[in-house]
């Protein structure tokens, strides 16, 4: 069970209940971007399970020019200076195929950290022929929703990834998932890895509140409402998929 995690309270409530993995990221409301330093050295320093680091230079679509691209190569350098066991990333061509040469190149650079490629894959032409150009650029698995909006939609696609993949890469479930419908998942495809971000939503302890600022987009989220990991669902979703016999 990994456990996508933009803090240190969310990563530490992952740990006590179960996860045994954490995708550190900021931004989540954007889909998450690479974390800073302080964030990926504190959760090391405060957590004893597997760090897996989104390496996301910015939020958008995942065609990267070449300053991004070095960006990138330079927060792989601090992720693996502050402790990481992992990355997580993705890039794509114009086309929408993956870009394999870059991929491999940040496969490459990051090792011996294994290379996650992240749902940057739900966006690509081919899903098959996808499929193989991440296993040629040596990547360690795919998360992925099945190319659809959730991954009990993509399950089919899921299942047939994990076949046509045949052991040679893990194909990782994300997108959706909750205690509900956890077992269907797990059933429908068989898979052995799943992310998740277990949140529950909270209010802010701030007294004084000033109406009618924000601070990004007020559709997204209030500046007085806040979400972190919440240890009775992620214990649940654990809880379920060890009852369940694949």
């Amino acid at each position: 069970m990994e456990i996508c995690a933009d803090s240190v309270e969310s990563a530490t409530i992952a740990e006590a209940a179960g996860a045994g993995r954490i995708e550190l990221c900021s931004a989540l409301a954007e889909g998450g971007v690479t974390p800073s330093a302080g964030l990926i050295e504190a959760v090391r320093r405060e957590t004893n399970i597997r760090l897996h680091v989104l390496i996301r230079p910015r939020s958008g679509d995942f065609l990267y020019n070449d300053s991004e691209f070095s960006v990138m190569r330079r927060d792989i350098d601090t992720a693996g200076e502050c402790g990481a066991d992992g990355i997580v990333t993705g890039i794509l061509r114009s086309d929408g195929t993956i870009d394999v040469e870059r991929t491999a190149l940040l496969a490459e650079y990051a090792a011996p950290m294994t290379l996650t490629f992240h749902r940057a894959f739900d966006l690509c032409r081919d899903p098959k022929k996808g499929l193989e150009d991440i296993i040629s650029s040596g990547a360690s698995r795919v998360l992925t929703s099945g190319q659809a909006k959730n991954a009990i939609e993509g399950a089919p696609l899921i299942r047939s990834m994990i076949s046509d993949a045949a052991g040679r890469i893990i194909i990782m479930p994300g997108g959706g998932i909750d205690e509900y419908n956890i077992a269907m998942l797990a059933t429908g495809t068989g898979a052995t890895e799943y992310h998740l971000s277990g949140r529950k939503q909270r209010e802010s302890m701030m007294r004084f509140r000033r109406k009618g600022i924000f601070m990004g987009d007020p559709r997204l989220q209030s500046e007085y409402t806040l979400k972190s990991a919440d240890a009775e669902r992620i214990s649940s979703v654990i809880m379920i998929l060890r009852g369940i016999v694949i």
